[in-house]
């Protein structure tokens, strides 16, 4: 089935399935191929939709964003059947307080001074397209109707997918 989420209900949508899966491979240079990409922790995903996420100054990822802001995000949720691309404009920010409020001890791990470190930035990704993919009942019930269907040579009617218009 597809389904077009407008305004509130794709925010809202995005925001869910983000939280749910909260990885994302991340691309940069999106006119390059092959595309560079990475795995990254959402942080945050705010009110509006945007996401944010940790970096460093150094790394490759902000030098190609400082070039092209164009970037897009592929969450995968493959155990629940989740799934959502996400197209938008990146920002690098120094803003101590935002670091502050998005620091995970985690994130130590990356930066030699930890919290302090001058490298440490924060990216913010304002979505402008997003699309994404879902099952209807949940995973349980998408399987025994796939194999009913397989059983009884007929079609499942068991996701979801739509553009979520931002």
């Amino acid at each position: 089935m597809h389904k077009d989420l407008n305004n509130k209900e794709a925010i809202d949508k995005l925001i869910k399935l983000v939280k749910e899966i909260n990885i994302a491979t991340f691309c940069t240079e999106l006119t390059k191929v092959p595309i560079q990409s990475r795995p990254m922790s959402v942080q945050d995903i705010d009110d509006q939709g945007n996401l944010w996420f940790i970096s460093s100054a150094a790394s490759n990822k902000n030098f190609e964003i400082l070039k092209d802001s164009q970037v897009q995000l592929f969450f995968a949720n493959n155990s629940s059947s989740q799934y959502i691309s996400v197209y938008g404009n990146a920002t690098i920010y120094k803003d101590r307080q935002k670091i502050d409020k998005l620091w995970n001890p985690i994130d130590n791990a990356w930066f030699e001074e930890g919290q302090k470190d001058p490298n440490v930035t924060v990216i913010k990704v304002t979505p402008s397209d997003a699309y994404y993919w879902d099952t209807k009942d949940g995973k349980v019930i998408s399987l025994i109707k796939m194999a009913g269907s397989a059983l009884f040579g007929t079609t499942a009617d068991i996701g979801v997918e739509g553009k979520l218009k931002l």
